[in-house]
C-alpha cells in the first residue's frame, strides 16, 4: 500500500512539473502584493446628525438660538445668494402665483415647526416654486412680541429648500404672512 501512495506521489509531482515547465515566473515588481490594505474608514455623519447629537447634548432646539427678532408691524425678507434682487421685488410685488398656502395660527411653536417642515417638504417634493406661510402679527403675544412670526423668519431661513421670502402685500396679509419662493427639485 505505502508503495502505491509514493508512484501517487510521484506521478503528481512529474506531472505538476510537466504542466509548469512552460510558465516564467513573474518579475518581482510585477507581482500583486499577497496583502492589501483597506482604506481608512470614513465618517459618514451628515450635518443634520451632527446638530441633533449637538441639540441632544444641549437639551435645546438650535433653531431657538440667535433667533432674530422682527417686531409685529416688521417686513421680514430674506434671498440665497443665488437669488437676484429683481426676483425678490417680483416677489414682494405678489408677481408669483401662491400655488398652496399654510395657515399657522393658533398653533403652539412645537406644533407650527412641525407643519410647516411638513408643509415645506411637501411642496418641494410636488414641485410647487411659490407658496405662502401666514404666521400672524403676534399681536395676541403681548410684551412677548410676535413669537411664531419671529420662529418662521428663522427657520425658513435655515431650511434648504427656501430660496427666498418676503413679508406679503396689504391684501395677502402684510406684515402677518410671507410669500415663499422654492427651490426646485
Amino acid at each position: 500500500m505505502t508503495n502505491d501512495n509514493d508512484d501517487n506521489k510521484n506521478d503528481d509531482s512529474g506531472l505538476f512539473r510537466r504542466l509548469m515547465e512552460d510558465i516564467q515566473p513573474l518579475e518581482r515588481d510585477k507581482r500583486a502584493p499577497a496583502y492589501k490594505p483597506k482604506p481608512p474608514a470614513r465618517a459618514r455623519f451628515k450635518h443634520a446628525d451632527e446638530r441633533a447629537v449637538l441639540e441632544e447634548s444641549l437639551d435645546v432646539d438650535i433653531d431657538d438660538m440667535d433667533d432674530l427678532e422682527t417686531g409685529s408691524g416688521e417686513s421680514m425678507q430674506f434671498k440665497r445668494a443665488s437669488v437676484g434682487r429683481r426676483t425678490l421685488r417680483k416677489l414682494a410685488r405678489g408677481s408669483f402665483s401662491v400655488q398652496s398656502e399654510i395657515d399657522l395660527h393658533g398653533m403652539t411653536v412645537p406644533e407650527a415647526k412641525s407643519a410647516l417642515r411638513e408643509f415645506v417638504k411637501d411642496a418641494a417634493v410636488r414641485g410647487l416654486t411659490c407658496i405662502r406661510v401666514i404666521h400672524g402679527k403676534g399681536i395676541g403675544s403681548g410684551e412677548r412680541g410676535p413669537i411664531l412670526k419671529n420662529k418662521v423668519n428663522n427657520w425658513l431661513r435655515r431650511w434648504d429648500e427656501i430660496l427666498a421670502f418676503v413679508s406679503t402685500k396689504q391684501v395677502h396679509g402684510g406684515t402677518g404672512a410671507v410669500y415663499v419662493l422654492l427651490k426646485k427639485e
